[in-house]
């Protein structure tokens, strides 16, 4: 029955939300249960009695995901910006599915609480036999001061497939401040391609507001050298944010002193997948 897949917390003070089959959402604490009903304290309804038979999902809940006394449900792309990835990590058991503009795949899966391995590949075999690059993403999250500063620490280690010295990607340490839907971000990465590191460092600024329930603002910002001068790599833009699903669309302008304007639209999704771990 599908009431006895429902898992009710021990700890009473543990606040769920209960989505039922109609559609509708339910945040409180679950005082009591027997094999036909499920009774909840809401703080907005008073106590409720819900059928088992009538209950979607019954989900424990962190204290971050109340905002003015309303429930939201959790951002699945709250480890990264556009692309570039911040000091929070997947939980154990948590997974997404990421694609860009067709091309561009990548799934990441948290191991444990404290690590994240992604693989990515962008298929251009499909094309003529062209070249193509394959990454392996691992990431070590660790939390300084829980939901407030979270420190992340890996690389992206790529080798373009087809190709006799293919090999190139990124060391990087990010530092994250506030919470996983309105943060700020600044990261240190060193490059490399086959032997040779990047003798200066890339520094990145980025960040994300979670104005409502469903949008987030997003920015992800870079400096490069390149030895003649500086790039500054901006992006900013949105993240519409769905409970399976969230779709970013922004501009991605490259700024070169003394070159005219660039915009480069950017427009991905991710989908999450996996049964993650409690907060």
């Amino acid at each position: 029955m599908f009431g006895q897949e429902i898992k009710i917390p021990a700890d009473t003070t543990q606040l769920v939300a209960v989505e039922t089959k109609d559609g509708n959402e339910y945040v409180g604490f679950v005082t009591g249960m027997d094999s036909v009903f499920i009774r909840l304290k809401t703080e907005s309804l008073g106590a409720l009695q819900l059928r088992r038979q009538d209950i979607r999902q019954l989900q424990p809940l962190s204290r971050v995901q109340l905002v003015d006394g309303k429930y939201w449900f959790e951002n699945p792309s709250s480890t990264r910006y556009f692309f570039g990835p911040n000091g929070y990590g997947l939980r154990k058991g948590e997974g997404y599915y990421q694609n860009t503009w067709v091309l561009f795949n990548q799934v990441s899966y948290g191991l444990s609480n404290h690590f994240t391995i992604g693989v990515g590949i962008v298929p251009l075999f499909f094309f003529d036999g062209t070249s193509s690059p394959v990454w392996i993403t691992p990431k070590v999250s660790i939390p300084i001061k829980k939901d407030q500063i979270n420190l992340g620490l890996g690389g992206l280690f790529a080798y373009v497939l087809g190709e006799e010295n293919g090999s190139f990607g990124v060391a990087y340490g990010q530092m994250t401040f506030g919470s996983r839907d309105r943060n700020i971000n600044v990261g240190l990465g060193y490059g490399y391609a086959g032997d040779s590191w990047a003798n200066t460092p890339t520094v990145s600024l980025s960040g994300m507001y979670r104005t409502g329930k469903k949008f987030a603002l997003l920015t992800e910002n870079y400096v490069f050298d390149t030895g003649d001068e500086n790039l500054i790599l901006c992006s900013f833009g949105g993240r519409f944010i769905g409970r399976r699903i969230s779709v970013d669309a922004g501009l991605v302008v490259p700024v070169v002193l003394e070159e005219g304007f660039l915009a480069v639209p950017w427009l991905g999704l991710s989908v999450p997948f996996g049964k993650p771990a409690s907060y």
